[in-house]
């Protein structure tokens, strides 16, 4: 048996890039480029002004485009990521009770957030066993349905479908799903992410494409005696929005990177053409994890098994952690499992800058170095 610290990996086996991250996800050399040849009018001026602004303005009709969104549909956006949409969402969404789908690390962030808020009533948590996911279901005192279209910790994904019968607003959590998995915006009311997993930048900024529906909440809530606090506010965040800037300063940096990556996925083909990538790079995967007899997809449902985020589980006789230790040191980062799911696995994403040569060029090593240790 050979040291773990002393295996190299043949360079013709390696994936060319080797950045498998969940978040912060890979940057394609061309943003990087991009944002390059900009920087002297760009970088270190204000987000009032118009150069700041009209980048800010394409991320908005980009998204637009992407979503293929209908009349009345509009982008938001704001500082603090999706963690704090989620506060945001207690303030300016709920009204009195939500019902939370609670399926993994991520999923169950928004619903501590509504149960620990002391101005809504006790939310309903519908949850399901890690590696599957729970159903929605009509309630007459829900006024919003919190729902997550990909589940980063454990690699599942669901469709988004309004609850049947359902009257409250759908809000969808897109934190690693958006970019990379199809959606119908008529199933929603609220579409929010961040930027550092599909769209290739980083992290610090929350967007939501909101109906309006959503949008006629949030000025409801607004015109209402919730006090609110000025950060929280998506009254505020609505009102700058349409004017294509933030509340408070933002990272010029990452609107950039975004804004480059939502402009390759529409010049390619949009949506289908950034799903169609990630599609191929979980079958590539999935595939190989099938046939392995050392290795097999973790979600057991095909149906469930993310495109954007996969996680394989290994035999008990082969060590996952020494397997990502040896990619690291080749150069191949980030395939970790996520550390409070406690297994014996990967996690590989697989969004739609990572190209599927490279995932096949993964399993390839995964499987040199499981014969050579």
């Amino acid at each position: 048996m050979s040291s773990p610290d002393a295996l190299r990996i043949p360079s013709e086996l390696l994936p060319r890039d080797g950045r498998f991250g969940s978040g912060p996800s890979k940057v394609r050399d061309a943003q990087i480029a991009a944002l390059v040849a900009d920087a002297p009018t760009y970088l270190g001026t204000s987000h009032r002004q118009a150069t700041v602004r009209n980048k800010v303005a394409e991320v908005r009709e980009g998204l637009r485009a992407l979503f293929n969104l209908p009349e009345g549909y509009e982008v938001l956006l704001g500082n603090g990521g999706t963690t704090c949409f989620w506060d945001a969402a207690t303030f300016h969404l709920i009204e009195r009770k939500s019902q939370h789908l609670s399926f993994g690390e991520f999923s169950s962030k928004f619903a501590q957030a509504a149960t620990e808020a002391p101005h809504l009533d006790k939310p309903e948590v519908i949850t399901s066993e890690v590696g599957t996911h729970p159903y929605a279901t009509a309630s007459d005192d829900v006024d919003l349905y919190a729902l997550t279209h990909n589940e980063t910790s454990t690699g599942v994904m669901m469709p988004i479908e309004r609850p049947t019968g359902a009257t409250g607003l759908v809000a969808v959590d897109a934190t690693s799903a958006a970019g990379g998995l199809m959606v119908d915006p008529t199933q929603f009311d609220v579409y929010y992410f961040a930027p550092q997993k599909s769209f290739a930048s980083d992290g610090g900024l929350w967007l939501a494409v909101c109906s309006p529906a959503a949008i006629e909440r949030i000025e409801t809530m607004a015109a209402s005696s919730r006090w609110t606090p000025a950060f929280f506010d998506l009254k505020i965040a609505l009102d700058n929005s349409r004017l294509n800037q933030t509340y408070n300063t933002p990272a010029l940096a990452t609107i950039h990177l975004l804004a480059s990556q939502i402009t390759w996925m529409n010049e390619n083909g949009g949506l289908e053409f950034a799903a169609g990538r990630s599609s191929r790079s979980a079958e590539i995967l999935y595939s190989w994890a099938e046939a392995s007899p050392f290795a097999t997809p973790f979600v057991a449902n095909p149906a469930q098994r993310s495109h954007v985020v996969g996680t394989i589980d290994f035999a008990d006789d082969v060590d996952a952690s020494v397997i990502a230790k040896v990619l690291r040191a080749n150069g191949v980062v980030d395939t970790d499992p996520y550390r409070k799911l406690g297994r014996n696995q990967l996690r590989i994403a697989m969004f739609p800058s990572v190209d599927s040569e490279d995932v096949a060029a993964l399993c390839a090593s995964i499987n040199w170095i499981v014969g050579n240790l």
